[in-house]
C-alpha cells in the first residue's frame, strides 16, 4: 500500500479512536495536559514510522501500542516527579462540590504493577479483545489471559481488604 494510503488510513484511525486514544494515555499519567502532549507525540511516531506497519488491518493496535509505550517511556522520566493538576488542587480548596468517584478502584488500578495495569485497562476500559490486547504489548494471548486473571485476583483481594498474596 503506498506510503499516501497509509497516512489516510491512520489519519482515519485516529480521529475514529480518539476519544480511546486520549482515555489511554489519560489511565498512565492521570493528568489532561500530559496526556494529549502523550496523544500528540505519539501521533507524531506513526507518521514518522507509517511505513513500519506491514498490515494496514492491524493500524489500530499499532498506534494503541505507540500510546501505551510513549505513557510509560513520560512515566519513566518522570518518576520522581509528582505534578498536581488545577483540578485536583481545586477539590481540595473550600467552596467546591465534593465528587466521589470510585476512588477504591481508582487507587487500587494505580497501585497494580504496569503490566497487569495496562493488560486491565486496555481490556475492561478501552474494550479490547485478548489478541489485541497481547499484540499492543506484544505478548502471548496466553500471557496477557494470566495475566488479566492475576490482576483482578489482586484487585479482587485488595478491594476487599484482604492481605495481597505475592504475585510475580
Amino acid at each position: 500500500m503506498p506510503n499516501r494510503k497509509m497516512e489516510k488510513l491512520l489519519t482515519r484511525c485516529i480521529i475514529d479512536h480518539k476519544e480511546n486514544v486520549y482515555r489511554l494515555a489519560y489511565s498512565y499519567v492521570k493528568n489532561k495536559e500530559d496526556a494529549l502532549d502523550i496523544v500528540q507525540d505519539s501521533i507524531y511516531k506513526a507518521l514518522k514510522s507509517i511505513e513500519l506497519l506491514n498490515k494496514p488491518e492491524a493500524i489500530k493496535s499499532w498506534f494503541f501500542k505507540i500510546v501505551v509505550y510513549t505513557s510509560l517511556d513520560f512515566l519513566r522520566k518522570q518518576k520522581n516527579v509528582q505534578i498536581v493538576d488545577e483540578e485536583t488542587i481545586d477539590s481540595y480548596s473550600s467552596g467546591t462540590k465534593d465528587i466521589y468517584p470510585n476512588i477504591d478502584l481508582e487507587k487500587t488500578l494505580d497501585d497494580l504493577p504496569h503490566k497487569y495495569r495496562s493488560v486491565i485497562v486496555l481490556r475492561y476500559f478501552e474494550d479490547l479483545k485478548i489478541e489485541e490486547v497481547a499484540e499492543i504489548l506484544h505478548e502471548n494471548v496466553n500471557t496477557i489471559k494470566s495475566r488479566l486473571y492475576q490482576a483482578l485476583q489482586l484487585l479482587r483481594i485488595t478491594m476487599n481488604d484482604e492481605p495481597a498474596k505475592e504475585v510475580k
